[in-house]
């Protein structure tokens, strides 16, 4: 076995003292023009975005690079997830003019690849489908050489909402698996391992041109093994597109993290992913499920 120790690390107590943060997890901050810019027209379209809600370590990069991640369907989740920053709660929020002011924003900004997610909405009967679907037609009609990625929930498991966005023929479907199948109830809200894995296979089958892509975490307990299983399985699933990150904690009442990996294991987990047949694979500490987004599209799309 390579890279790092078989066994687990136990759970993480509450009380413990956190790991202390490894010097290659330094963000170099940048509050230029092109980042004011855009948080500006975010602001002025109210509207949402992963990178803030969820304090993703890589918003200063992407937004230099004219990339964004838009959330819809509200800033509140129905579910609470153990690892996640995004407020939970009952939302109140529908807005069905969201997509137009999406498309709108995604022309004024001039991206030439746009990632658009949500909160999960199990209260809504479509889980948000439908708006999903509603961003991608938006978008096309407003700049058509942008490339849309839609980074979905799992909608409990509705085939017709799944349906519904795979009918709007986005150019990448986004589900991410999170961890591996022994931590993800400890790790995820209602979400289901297999329930992940059987998305990502009904989404290949109705729609077998569009590439498919699922993120792991790392560090909330999970071993080598596992994480290599979990590879085996996205590829079983026919998932095209791979990112590995590190967890980090965003607050003391979410998950600890158990271990830091360093940027050689995460090398390593490239190799193994690109080895078992991914067409792409970003691995790093500082990965995100959308970083680099555009290049493993580019990538992908041109296989």
């Amino acid at each position: 076995m390579k890279g790092v120790e078989s066994d687990a690390l136990p759970v993480a107590e509450p009380a413990r003292r956190p790991l202390r943060r490894p010097d290659w997890l330094k963000v170099h901050l940048r509050t230029d023009g092109d980042f004011t810019e855009l948080k500006t027209i975010m602001r002025k379209s109210n509207l949402h975005t992963v990178c803030e809600e969820a304090r993703c370590p890589n918003i200063y990069e992407c937004w230099f690079h004219r990339t964004a991640t838009f959330m819809i369907l509200g800033n509140v989740c129905t579910r609470a997830c153990r690892f996640c920053a995004v407020t939970s709660g009952k939302p109140t929020e529908l807005d069905w003019e969201e997509p137009r002011r999406v498309a709108e924003a995604v022309a004024q900004m001039g991206l030439r690849h746009v990632v658009i997610t949500s909160v999960a909405r199990d209260d809504l009967v479509d889980g948000g489908a439908s708006v999903f679907a509603a961003c991608v037609h938006e978008v096309r009609k407003a700049r058509q050489e942008c490339a849309v990625e839609v980074l979905i929930p799992d909608f409990m498991g509705s085939r017709e909402a799944l349906q519904a966005v795979m009918d709007a023929r986005p150019d990448i479907l986004n589900h991410n698996i999170e961890t591996v199948r022994r931590l993800s109830d400890r790790v995820r809200s209602k979400a289901k391992y297999e329930r992940t894995l059987e998305l990502l296979r009904r989404a290949r089958d109705m729609q077998p041109a569009i590439p498919t892509k699922s993120s792991i975490m790392l560090g909330v307990g999970e071993t080598w093994e596992e994480i290599l299983s979990t590879m085996d399985d996205l590829r079983e699933a026919q998932v095209s597109i791979l990112t590995i990150g590190q967890y980090l904690q965003p607050s003391r009442r979410h998950l600890a993290v158990e271990r830091y990996y360093t940027p050689e294991q995460f090398a390593e987990l490239k190799q193994e992913g690109l080895r078992r047949g991914f067409d792409h694979v970003e691995s790093g500490p500082l990965v995100r499920s959308s970083y680099h987004a555009h290049e493993q599209a580019s990538g992908v799309m041109t296989l």
